[in-house]
């Protein structure tokens, strides 16, 4: 007599994949080469060119200048995956799992507060007020466009004016409202945070690390150039 076999249990579904995300400041990123660009050409041409302690002066402020300027224009970035948020700004790398989130704050800038009360600037993610009022600006057209539609109806439909709908092409009517670029991002990362915060794998207190490969460097060109203005 041999006993029935028994189907084997359903394997658990897998857990959804979120892609790894990566925000950046393209005019940052610009700005940065372009700043680097100066600094290096006065620099090597100061360096090639120059006599007495001008070499050595503008060795000096090229070993001081050109870390910080890619610490605050290229270095910056934010990058946010299914277990933690990493900030990385340009003197400290912050680490932070999204259980030790609170919240997201955008003003003038934009800042994650964890759970113990700390702010942490996003520096890769910067508050345009330019963006946001011109953001606006294109809500309000679209606004006032499906308003005009609504009123007078739509004559390719053939539609009366209370059963007009507003076309794709009117912004804000159809799309929703229209966010600037960077408040659009706050968005994505409030919306991961709030997917996996309570995910097990998302727990854990935050860890800041400061940036000695820029610091080191920056210092160090900052003391050789103090050296050699004393010593005239």
């Amino acid at each position: 007599m041999t006993t029935p076999d028994h189907p084997s249990p359903a394997p658990d579904a897998p857990e959804p994949r979120y892609n790894d995300r990566a925000y950046r400041s393209p005019s940052g990123i610009a700005g940065g080469v372009l700043l680097l660009a100066i600094v290096c050409w006065l620099g090597i041409d100061a360096l090639v060119t120059g006599e007495g302690r001008t070499p050595w002066l503008a060795l000096a402020t090229m070993i001081m200048l050109v870390p910080l300027v890619a610490a605050f224009t290229l270095r910056p970035a934010v990058f946010a995956d299914e277990r933690r948020l990493r900030v990385r700004n340009p003197l400290r790398v912050v680490v932070l799992p999204w259980g030790a989130v609170e919240t997201f704050r955008s003003g003038y800038s934009n800042e994650v507060v964890d759970t113990a009360g700390a702010k942490y600037q996003l520096w890769a993610v910067p508050v345009s007020l330019r963006a946001r009022k011109r953001a606006a600006r294109k809500e309000a057209r679209g606004e006032a466009k499906g308003a005009a539609a609504a009123r007078r109806g739509d004559p390719h439909l053939g539609r009366p004016a209370e059963a007009a709908v507003p076309s794709r092409d009117m912004g804000a009517v159809a799309t929703g409202p229209v966010r600037a670029h960077t408040d659009q991002i706050m968005d994505e990362l409030r919306q991961l945070h709030e997917s996996r915060a309570k995910d097990a794998r998302s727990q854990g207190g935050a860890t800041v690390r400061w940036a000695y490969e820029i610091v080191g460097p920056a210092a160090a060109g900052a003391v050789l150039l103090a050296v050699l203005l004393a010593a005239g």
